[in-house]
């Protein structure tokens, strides 16, 4: 199969890539998806500095936090810690139904608990792409970190869990959305970290940056610590999907490795349902939880440590 991707969103950005044939089917991104034109509260989609938006304030005083906050010193403290994944053992969907308690500060889209956004990014990819079911899953999962907000997960605040992530390490690339506030980030002004390239170098691959802390390098972790049998490109969407400033703004490029490259094509797909499929329509979760139960049989172990 050769994998076509021909996107044009409302902002007018255009991605086009192919690559070697993968299996016996052509995936088309379009598919039968239609982007909507407005969000749920009838505005633009990620419309961070839009007057009219209710969310407008709240977010972006979680940004101020998060680029205040998220340094070398603290990702290194936070993946030191969850590394040890002694919190919690449960299943995949009894963290699925923890997400009900999760309403995400930072996005400006959407206001409902988790979940309904996880149903509704797995079901738009499901009419799509029928036969990829270990995307369908990937949808299903990919925000489950979120949980980091939970007491028994630790109780972060949400600009440790949630908000679009970034290398740290190296210069915060200007596209990063209110880049204003990383002048008070500690690592800002250190010559160590402030450069192009930082602590990294040319091509070094995105295994081997430091990302800000979040749900997003959390599920990544607990999904292969607790050996899933996922594809590495579901592994690359569930760790990179909040990384904006790469898949939409094409900035840090300079640091991906031909794997990654590859695996960025599946995210420039993941990407449009993730985003575009957030709505107030609710999704009947016991007539498509058989399904999902299914899958995660095949893909993930009864219990998973978290």
């Amino acid at each position: 199969m050769t994998i076509l991707i021909e996107q044009s969103d409302h902002f007018g950005a255009e991605v086009e890539a192919k690559t070697e044939p993968i299996n016996e089917r052509e995936l088309v991104l379009d598919g039968g998806f239609l982007i909507p034109q407005t969000n749920s509260f009838g505005h633009m989609f990620r419309a961070y500095n839009d007057a009219g938006s209710e969310r407008r304030e709240g977010v972006e005083n979680f940004y101020r936090k998060n680029h205040t906050y998220q340094s070398v010193d603290f990702v290194k403290k936070m993946r030191e810690e969850y590394a040890k994944l002694n919190r919690v053992e449960m299943s995949i969907w009894e963290c699925c139904e923890l997400l009900n308690e999760v309403v995400d500060e930072s996005d400006p889209d959407l206001d409902e608990p988790q979940i309904e956004h996880l149903l509704q990014t797995a079901e738009a990819i499901r009419r799509d792409y029928p036969d990829e079911d270990w995307l369908h899953l990937t949808g299903l999962i990919h925000d489950l970190g979120k949980v980091l907000n939970l007491p028994s997960f630790g109780g972060l605040p949400q600009w440790a869990v949630v908000g679009d992530t970034f290398p740290v390490g190296c210069r915060f690339d200007e596209s990063i959305v209110h880049h204003k506030y990383f002048k008070e980030n500690p690592d800002y002004n250190n010559p160590a970290y402030n450069t192009k390239y930082g602590i990294y170098s040319e091509r070094c691959g995105l295994n081997n940056v430091m990302m800000s802390w979040g749900h997003d390098d959390y599920m990544y972790l607990v999904a292969k610590e607790n050996s899933t049998t996922l594809p590495s490109a579901a592994l690359f969407i569930i760790r990179y999907h909040s990384f904006y400033a790469l898949h939409r703004e094409g900035a840090y490029k300079h640091l991906l490795n031909d794997e990654d490259v590859e695996n960025l094509k599946w995210l420039h797909i993941f990407n449009k349902y993730d985003l575009y499929s957030k709505s107030k329509v609710r999704i009947d979760v016991e007539r498509v939880k058989p399904y999902y139960l299914s899958l995660i049989e095949k893909y993930f172990p009864a219990k998973l440590k978290w």
